[in-house]
């Protein structure tokens, strides 16, 4: 296995490192063998199921179905939940810690029936009905399609195998595609709540890492590199914090089991859109850069904007943020929550962690109590 900061290294490449042209794919992780059920989930005692859904648009994904704790037994009563992770990340990224740390495994162990989605280009989602992930217009997407089908797919399949409406929880990018869904007033007569971990939305007041790597857009890695590592403000010296934050509370295994299953593939395109909302501090779709090239694919010159204030007033959601989370900055947050200071009292619980980095949400030695706990009550309620 790759050393800790050479494995973060290629992250941080790989989340900088988009090239010019916008169809094409980020570079895989390495693969583990056996599929996230048979690795991750049955090792720890648990039943696990494989699932394959097909997108309107041909990708076919991954679903993992945890139908039951290690102690209780499958009934059609439970309540699903699904988990959407986050960029460079497949479902993994709830598996990390041991079971009665990892979030997925709590919500079996609590008597959910819970499903673990994977975002299209990742291991468990390389499939399409007449594209092969080796032809570039296999990569032509950004987290507009996983918005516009791979949740809708997941949400509808979900639904369809339980005959229930669905808690959702998202981290990190998994949260930008429910808020820009939801602000389109879609998804909703299939949710019955939403905790969204690491809110990602505005993204204007991000890092100095990521806006640097946004607004330089280097060709050659090692000189993005050589440039960024000498900005006031940047230490290199660990990756992890640069990206991420100072995580407060991850353990060593955990750290380990996560070079294992990442970085993840994703397409340039995406990278691509996310760099836009860094440099505009907006969040729209797509920009295909020229006027005349938004009519064709917008029917106007700019790209439509995923308006947050749309949202319904009574969606119940459930928001936790850190204080060390430079993705999730808290002045962004701020004008997310702003964006839904009409939203009704008793369907929106914020939580404000001072010591948390982007990380720790999903990864924390104590998140079970002090984020899974609250996230659990919540969902108790809807």
């Amino acid at each position: 296995m790759a050393n800790p900061l050479s494995t973060l290294l290629l992250v941080a490449l790989l989340s900088l490192s988009a090239a010019a042209a916008t169809r094409t794919k980020l570079q895989p992780t390495n693969n583990v063998d056996g599929g996230i059920c048979k690795s991750l989930v049955e090792t720890q005692g648990y039943a696990c199921e494989e699932h394959k859904v097909t997108t309107a648009d041909g990708y076919v994904l991954g679903l993992q179905r945890i139908p039951a704790g290690r102690s209780s037994n499958k009934t059609a009563a439970k309540l699903p939940v699904l988990l959407q992770h986050g960029l460079l990340m497949d479902a993994s990224a709830w598996l990390l810690n041991e079971p009665d740390k990892a979030l997925a495994f709590i919500l079996a162990d609590k008597g959910f029936d819970v499903w673990l989605a994977n975002a299209r280009g990742t291991e468990s989602s390389r499939g399409h009905t007449s594209l092969s992930p080796n032809d570039p217009a296999y990569w032509d997407w950004s987290w507009d399609e996983l918005t516009a089908y791979d949740l809708p797919a997941a949400f509808q399949y979900v639904n369809n195998q339980t005959g229930q409406k669905l808690h959702y929880v998202g981290h990190s990018l998994g949260t930008l595609t429910a808020l820009a869904a939801f602000s389109q007033e879609k998804l909703l007569n299939l949710l019955r709540s939403a905790a969204l971990l690491s809110p990602i939305a505005y993204l204007g007041q991000i890092s100095p890492f990521g806006r640097t790597a946004a607004d330089i857009f280097l060709a050659q890695v090692n000189r993005l590199l050589d440039f960024i590592c000498t900005r006031p403000g940047i230490d290199c010296s660990n990756f992890l914090s640069v990206t991420t934050g100072p995580n407060c509370c991850l353990s060593s295994s955990s750290i380990d089991a996560l070079f294992k299953h990442t970085p993840q593939t994703t397409s340039t395109k995406n990278a691509l859109h996310l760099f836009q909302m860094v440099r505009k501090g907006t969040i729209e779709m797509y920009d295909y850069g020229l006027p005349i090239t938004n009519m064709q694919h917008y029917r106007q010159p700019t790209p439509p904007v995923y308006k947050m204030a749309n949202i319904p007033k009574d969606v119940p959601l459930f928001l936790s943020y850190g204080g060390r989370d430079p993705l999730s900055n808290v002045f962004d947050v701020n004008l997310l929550l702003d964006n839904l200071k009409d939203h009704d009292k008793d369907k929106l619980v914020v939580q404000f962690r001072e010591d948390y980095a982007h990380m720790d949400f999903i990864m924390a030695m104590n998140a079970n109590q002090v984020v899974y706990d609250p996230l659990l009550s919540f969902f108790r309620l809807h």
